[in-house]
């Protein structure tokens, strides 16, 4: 039974990490930088459309969720969604980022 539980596991986290690629490559950035710690935050941060400094920030308690909310409100809103969206990618982030991967949603860089 734990070989089981271990696999869905397993496979679940490869599909996460698939769809975060996907989408860091819909966004004109290195795919494989997901899977580098930090690096990946900061990369995020840039699809989100907010300042590489800002990693900084997410070294304060308190101010990193602030932060986390932001940078994920920015990437909804650079890629044509709505605030519907943002709270889904803020509360549920295993299902939408997959739909954002998946789905029919492209890149937007707001200025």
């Amino acid at each position: 039974m734990e070989k089981i539980f271990f696999l869905l596991y397993f496979a679940f986290i490869i599909f996460y990490i698939a769809s975060l690629w996907i989408v860091l490559t819909k966004a004109g950035q290195p795919g494989w930088a997901i899977l580098i710690p930090f690096y990946n935050t900061y990369v995020l941060l840039m699809v989100g459309g907010k300042p590489g400094w800002w990693l900084l920030l997410m070294f304060i308690p308190l101010v990193n969720i602030v932060v986390s909310i932001l940078m994920t409100v920015g990437i909804s809103v650079n890629f044509g969604k709505g605030t519907g969206f943002a709270v889904g990618l803020i509360f549920l982030p295993f299902i939408f980022f997959p739909i954002l991967a998946f789905g029919e949603a492209k890149y937007i860089s707001q200025p």
